[in-house]
């Protein structure tokens, strides 16, 4: 018989969330400078906080309200889906607003699966969405990436058996910093209605792209609907991390499933926050591309800077997101790496097998959540300690 104290196997599965453990090593080294949360450094469009003064005055402010969304904010992404992604919401598919993306994916896990089901994650994987498949009671069946972090179709075709449920694709992608190509998204979709599994598509990055590289949501494809689950957030382009407000686009055939599970956890999402959400999507990308464009300039000064490790850190080519995924020239352990960097050089990364890469020394940084200044400080701590503990 299991003891009261005793943690659940499904749990114990379960990894331990990375960048706490690291802020803790962070908090501990005063001046650290952290490359290792996923944000950007700007605010939200000004429009929002008089969005949030103007709530203040609605008599049912305190209510709870839909389940799926608020109508005007529905309406406002269904309107942005049409003419930056290409998804024109019909009979087939619904918007249901979420608090995030996270919470979305495990909408998700949960809408298409039995415990024991397998979720294909191609690796490096989101280490969100490898802990909420083992949540779920499902098993992630993890596919490696090519060296650029690219898909291999033919291994994830092989990886497909009776259990399967989904393949996860994420582009712009988190952690490399790759944009996967139409013709490889097309792909997995395709496969996807034919073995008569879902794509899941995570999309947070989608305004985040560079040297002409191109975001492509597969919830465009013709004949997709059915089959194709699409999320997104305005925690990054808006600079919403806090305020949790996400998407996603499911087929109608889930919708019954995604309100119970959305009513069950959360009832719905922050109302003042889907509030602040509609201001900050008619105040439209404008209202972020002077982030944009100071981000791509840091971004290019910060390869330059990399550049200087040489083969003691090579990187594939990361034309999205705002992440670069280092490949190590050594033997130690990635989060041994990590916190002596931490200590010795006060710079934090992300370890690699956080994400699934349990082969070589991989570490993600991250160049959106700081000043330019002090995301190039951190960069230089960064190659000065790599110089000096790699062979």
């Amino acid at each position: 018989m299991r003891t009261p104290t005793e943690i659940p196997a499904r749990m114990r599965a379960v990894q331990d969330p990375v960048i706490p453990i690291v802020g803790e090593w962070t908090r501990d080294n005063p001046g650290t400078i952290s490359l290792g949360q996923g944000v950007v450094s700007w605010r939200p469009p000004a429009e929002v906080y008089d969005a949030v003064a103007a709530f203040r005055e609605d008599p049912d402010s305190q209510k709870y309200k839909l389940v799926q969304g608020i109508p005007p904010l529905l309406e406002s992404i269904e309107d942005k889906l049409s003419s930056d992604n290409g998804i024109h919401v019909n009979a087939q598919d619904r918007i249901v607003v979420t608090a995030g993306a996270n919470m979305g994916f495990m909408n998700a896990v949960l809408a298409i699966t039995d415990p024991g089901d397998e979720i294909i994650l191609p690796a490096p994987y989101y280490f969100n969405h490898e802990m909420a498949v083992r949540i779920a009671g499902c098993i992630p069946r993890v596919v490696p990436n090519d060296a650029k972090h690219q898909l291999q179709p033919g291994l994830l075709a092989d990886a497909i058996n009776e259990k399967t449920r989904a393949i996860v694709t994420i582009s712009p992608n988190n952690p490399s910093g790759t944009v996967h190509p139409q013709a490889d998204l097309t792909w997995v979709n395709q496969i996807c209605r034919e073995q008569g599994i879902y794509h899941i598509t995570d999309e947070a990055y989608e305004y985040f792209t560079y040297d002409g590289a191109q975001h492509f949501s597969p919830g465009s494809i013709n004949d997709s609907k059915d089959h194709t689950i699409s999320l997104f957030s305005l925690s990054k382009s808006y600079g919403f991390a806090s305020w949790r407000i996400g998407y996603m686009v499911i087929p109608e055939h889930l919708m019954i499933a995604v309100k119970k599970i959305q009513d069950t956890n959360l009832i719905c999402p922050p109302v003042i926050s889907q509030y602040a959400a509609v201001a900050a999507m008619q105040a439209g990308p404008r209202s972020f591309a002077t982030g944009l464009s100071s981000l791509e300039e840091v971004r290019s000064k910060s390869i330059a800077m990399l550049d200087e490790l040489g083969e003691r850190a090579t990187c594939a080519t990361a034309k999205g997101a705002f992440y670069f995924l280092l490949n190590v020239r050594s033997r130690q352990n990635p989060m041994a790496l990590v916190r002596q960097l931490v200590e010795q050089y006060k710079v934090a990364v992300m370890p690699g097998t956080a994400f699934g890469l349990e082969h070589g020394c991989y570490i993600r940084l991250s160049y959106g959540a700081l000043s330019p200044e002090s995301v190039l400080k951190g960069i230089g701590r960064l190659v000065e300690g790599l110089q000096a503990l790699t062979d």
